[in-house]
């Protein structure tokens, strides 16, 4: 199934909002598939609330900015020329941004907790579905929703939400 919405971002990659301090600035739009996401299904079908929803996004978002996802392809930026005979190439520096994320990515796992973390990273970041993640984990059936709920809500207070 696709479910296709066009959002808006800026060019951190946060989703456009309207506040108070006025409309936000829309540099670019994505498509969006709602449907391809398990917490966005697990969402539409009432069994995680809004607040649990928002914080898992935030999660995804971070794990996305931070690149932390194992790449499917080469890396094609250029890479630095080395200086002399035998000198190695310098490594290519992280952006501030991407660092940033992965400090809140780390940080919000850890907030879940040791039990609660590996759930979160299977279905919330690498888009497993729930019964994947429970078989993988060796966990029983139909336990998974009821983790990741509680992880979701650690999550929520790591990021106080409302």
């Amino acid at each position: 199934m696709r479910l296709l919405v066009e959002r808006s971002i800026d060019d951190s990659g946060v989703r456009g909002k309207a506040d108070a301090r006025g409309p936000a600035r829309a540099v670019r739009s994505v498509t969006v598939n709602l449907a391809e996401s398990p917490l966005t299904w697990l969402r539409s079908r009432g069994l995680v609330s809004a607040r649990q929803f928002e914080a898992g996004e935030r999660l995804r978002s971070d794990y996305e900015r931070a690149q932390l996802a194992p790449r499917v392809t080469m890396r094609w930026e250029a890479m630095p020329v080395a200086r002399g005979r035998r000198a190695a190439d310098a490594p290519l520096d992280p952006t501030d941004s991407q660092l940033a994320a992965k400090r809140r990515f780390d940080a919000a796992i850890a907030g879940a907790g040791r039990g609660l973390a590996d759930i979160l990273w299977r279905v919330v970041c690498a888009g497993e579905g729930v019964a994947v993640a429970e078989r993988a984990l060796g966990w029983p059936v139909r336990s998974g929703k009821l983790v990741l709920g509680l992880a979701l809500d650690r999550v929520a207070d790591h990021y106080r939400l409302p």
